[in-house]
């Protein structure tokens, strides 16, 4: 059964809002999916943490996952208001959130290359979207425009005839995909079906 949205600011725990629940956003005001939120916590030294698991203790609070809606929260100082006490926020807890986010993204990414669920290299990036089910197309950020034109050609031949939605990930610099995959120089790969390349994408 679907859970009702939550409109208090403070969760009961991590275990009050189940999977595909909606809760309170501090800083907008709104009702939002928890899967576009991010809930925070207080440490037991009264500083403001992000919970991107949901499994740190105590009653937390939610917030959209975007950059304007983390600064709006500390602009209106929800974190004080919805604790409904003192709290220390790091100034650069937008900073600091968003380097979590990207390494719990990347964490994911090594996991799905541990269950062989990518192809890495345009080579194999090009195969696989000959071949096999592609859930995603990655490429870093500063890749060449030669290959990125190729692949993308690629992948509209590859859907032109298909409801298949192949997303296209490119946030990532070549260094971090070189981190993430454990070998040098990776600028493209495809992600291959399955539930740690789900687990990507949607950290992602």
């Amino acid at each position: 059964m679907q859970a009702l949205p939550q409109h208090d600011g403070l969760d009961g725990g991590p275990r009050k809002t189940p999977p595909g629940g909606e809760r309170f956003c501090a800083a907008t005001g709104t009702v939002t999916p928890v899967a576009d939120m991010i809930r925070f916590v207080v440490a037991p030294d009264g500083t403001v943490v992000p919970d991107l698991k949901r499994r740190l203790p105590g009653r937390g609070i939610w917030v959209t996952a975007t950059r304007p809606a983390l600064r709006s929260a500390l602009v209106r100082k929800s974190f004080a208001k919805s604790f409904k006490r003192e709290v220390r926020v790091a100034p650069d807890i937008v900073e600091a959130t968003e380097r979590l986010l990207e390494r719990a993204a990347l964490d994911a990414l090594a996991m799905a290359r541990k269950a062989r669920k990518t192809a890495i290299g345009f080579a194999k990036t090009e195969a696989a979207l000959a071949h096999d089910r592609v859930v995603g197309l990655i490429r870093a950020s500063d890749a060449a425009a030669d290959g990125v034109r190729k692949l993308d050609a690629a992948r509209r031949r590859r859907t032109a005839d298909t409801a298949e939605n192949i997303a296209v990930i490119s946030i990532f610099t070549s260094a971090q995909l070189d981190l993430a995959f454990g070998r040098a120089n990776v600028i493209h790969a495809a992600l291959l079906g399955g539930s740690e390349s789900e687990t990507f994408l949607a950290r992602t």
